[in-house]
């Protein structure tokens, strides 16, 4: 009877310890819910940090921690914790927004659908936690950290095209290109892309050896946005890197009127035209060079050689005779030593049979050659 009695007692001192157990954690979520509540009223971190001591005392069993009531309070704690308390006032054995993250994981995800308004409230916070970590990390350069970082945040924050943005550029500049043109192409296909969006992605086109690729989103831009000249300029620079002169002639116009006074500008007009067969219109780009600068070697000896090809068709051709020995000594006096210029003088002068500046040109041509 007396071992009987002792068991029941036994039994019963294990129900009332666990009764009480209860009640504490009980309790315990009680007075963690009403601190939070009087952060969110207040602002004052001190509440959270109270909520936090409550929560820490129900995470020492392991059931009390497994319950999903507890697990989206604390999470809700710890986010606004990693936003909040950016000095890192509340002292906490790992990172808020780690802990934010591990909290998370133990709520399942059938579970987390019951509390849409807690768990909104969460990624927010956690999101801006993510984009001040993320901006330290830009502060001391450290591109790959807050790359991670900004992933993080656009899994959190959907169709954000800031974050999407941000991680184009952070990508690029951890060495990531094809991750880069990855979100550089999202924000375009969303229609949103502004001019300089465009030719970031044209330049790491560019970067990675994408030439068509670099045209095709130039192109794209123009059709945005027609009247800008960074794109338009950016655009005949990349046909003439790819020799695509026939493509420069129809949209020369626009860009010099833009810049009229832009000599390379005038020039590349000028040899797009000529590459055309467009000759008028070739001289007179070339003639506009040379009104801002006598002095451009290659104006000088595009036109002396455009009018030499007449000469030599028809050498009866006096203005083009004259034209073509003017421009072409203009262009060897600015640069005496410079092979095309020596050797379009030398077929000039053979064609209008002057032997003696022909001897003249041709031995400082062998002397250049040989």
């Amino acid at each position: 009877m007396k071992n009987k009695n002792n068991l029941i007692i036994s039994s019963l001192s294990v129900l009332l310890a666990f009764s009480a157990n209860s009640a504490f954690a009980q309790s315990n979520y009680k007075e963690a819910s009403n601190a939070f509540a009087l952060y969110t009223q207040t602002g004052e971190i001190k509440n959270l940090d109270n909520a936090k001591k409550q929560l820490d005392n129900i995470y020492k069993t392991k059931k009390d921690s497994a319950k999903t009531r507890v697990n989206v309070l604390r999470a809700m704690v710890m986010s606004s914790i990693a936003y909040a308390d950016s000095a890192r006032t509340i002292k906490t054995d790992k990172d808020p927004i780690d802990l934010t993250y591990q909290t998370i994981d133990r709520i399942r995800e059938k579970d987390r659908e019951e509390f849409p308004g807690e768990m909104s409230y969460v990624k927010q916070n956690l999101a801006a936690a993510l984009i001040k970590r993320a901006n330290k990390s830009l502060q001391g350069q450290k591109f790959d950290l807050a790359y991670t970082d900004f992933l993080k945040v656009d899994e959190l924050s959907a169709k954000n095209e800031d974050v999407t943005y941000n991680l184009a550029v952070l990508a690029n500049k951890a060495g990531k290109s094809q991750d880069a043109v990855k979100f550089y192409k999202k924000i375009i296909e969303s229609g949103n892309a502004t001019e300089q969006q465009f030719l970031e992605l044209a330049a790491l086109y560019a970067k990675i050896g994408e030439s068509q690729h670099n045209l095709t989103t130039l192109e794209n831009a123009r059709a945005k946005y027609p009247e800008s000249k960074a794109i338009l300029l950016q655009l005949i620079q990349e046909y003439a890197t790819v020799k695509a002169y026939d493509a420069i002639v129809p949209i020369a116009d626009q860009a010099i009127k833009m810049e009229p006074e832009n000599l390379e500008l005038n020039y590349l007009a000028g040899y797009a035209n000529e590459n055309a067969n467009n000759i008028p219109a070739a001289k007179a780009f070339y003639e506009k060079v040379l009104e801002l600068d006598p002095n451009n070697y290659e104006s000088n000896l595009a036109l002396g050689l455009i009018y030499l090809k007449d000469f030599l068709k028809d050498t009866d051709n006096h203005e083009a005779q004259y034209n073509a020995q003017s421009f072409l000594l203009k262009a060897n006096e600015i640069k005496p030593y410079e092979i095309n210029a020596l050797k379009s003088l030398a077929m000039f002068y053979e064609k209008a049979d002057d032997a003696e500046q022909l001897d003249r040109v041709n031995l400082l041509l062998n002397q250049l050659t040989n």
